[in-house]
């Protein structure tokens, strides 16, 4: 595994290393303005998920596309989707962020929700994609959650069973069982705490009205005090898995590293407090596809830097570093030789 470890070029500044405070800086800055123009796309079970586009789009159809999927409980609001999606509009890009189903301004129509190998909403948006700008370069990012269900997906799908030039993953939990079990230790149980409390919000109405095939009441659900209970109870049988144990076995992205064939971009901190210590040497040695760059330090979907005198994501300027080099005309696509992963060679 070490042989494809690369060392991120991520440095936090002095005094802020620490895993918890680089995880909660982002909430504490302002956020990029933004403009956006939001759309339903309707899905074929006949449920929908809402499209956020970066405005003002592109005019010309070949403009490269960027589609971002956000983590548990995130949306368009969230600091590091609005940084991506700027970052990436700057540039020329089409950018859109992809709610998953009941994140966006109205709850989903079907009793269920999503989850973490839920990979049928984002191959359906990549068909449509395809239909409606056939000639424009792809890339996709997932970030935490979303990174599981990407790499779940490119993996599925193979090298070329999606119209992707590449994908990137952020701060992917892709053995979810250890992820749940390490939200549920020390400092880390804040942060089981906040999506807890987020999801059970979301659930309770549907739950009250009857409307979830869940032998479960609103007292039940207010008493789920881990992760791991509310998958148990409410993800697993919302979705068709046995239980939690079942669910994070079948939708962890981790056991399919080797097996990825379209290049993909993997970034963590060692230091993540959403998952276990050394969570890279657990899981299988990644195909050459991979290129994962690990930093020493930057929380969870944190990495804030100090620069141009101010504090600033570091993801923002990874991220639009490696969509400058997809989009470079001196690069041909689709496609290249060779184990490398980005066209920037890192």
């Amino acid at each position: 595994m070490r042989e494809r470890r690369h060392e991120a070029d991520f440095s936090p500044p002095l005094g802020l290393t620490n895993a918890h405070v680089q995880t909660l800086l982002p909430r504490l800055l302002p956020r990029p303005p933004l403009a956006r123009e939001v759309e339903v796309l309707e899905l074929p079970d006949g449920d929908f998920v809402e499209l956020n586009w970066a405005s003002p789009q592109p005019a010309e159809p070949e403009a490269p596309v960027f589609v971002l999927f956000h983590g548990l409980e995130g949306s368009f609001d969230s600091p590091y989707a609005r940084w991506m999606l700027s970052a990436a509009s700057r540039l020329g890009w089409r950018a859109v962020l992809m709610h998953f189903r009941g994140c966006g301004s109205h709850p989903n129509r079907l009793p269920r929700a999503y989850h973490s190998g839920d990979t049928a909403d984002a191959y359906w948006l990549f068909g449509q994609l395809t239909h409606r700008f056939p000639k424009a370069l792809k890339v996709a990012a997932g970030v935490s959650l979303g990174g599981n269900m990407l790499l779940k997906l490119v993996a599925e799908q193979g090298g070329d069973g999606l119209d992707l030039a590449g994908a990137i993953v952020i701060s992917a939990p892709l053995d979810l069982a250890a992820s749940a079990d390490r939200l549920n230790q020390g400092f880390s149980r804040i942060y089981e705490r906040h999506l807890l409390s987020a999801l059970k919000r979301k659930v309770r109405d549907k739950l009250v009205r009857g409307a979830l095939p869940l032998p479960l009441d609103a007292g039940g659900l207010d008493s789920l005090s881990s992760l791991r209970a509310y998958d148990d109870v409410v993800t697993a049988p919302l979705h068709g898995f046995e239980g939690a144990e079942d669910y994070y076995q079948r939708a962890s992205a981790g056991p399919l590293l080797g097996d990825i064939e379209l290049p993909t971009l993997i970034l963590h901190a060692d230091d993540d407090p959403f998952m276990p210590a050394s969570l890279y040497e657990r899981l299988p040695a990644p195909s050459p596809a991979v290129h994962l760059e690990i930093a020493r330090h930057g929380g969870h979907v944190g990495f804030m830097e100090w620069r141009n005198r101010r504090l600033e994501p570091w993801l923002a300027r990874r991220i639009s570093r490696e969509l400058a080099s997809w989009s470079s005309p001196a690069i041909p696509w689709p496609g290249r030789a060779g184990p490398h992963l980005t066209r920037s060679g890192s």
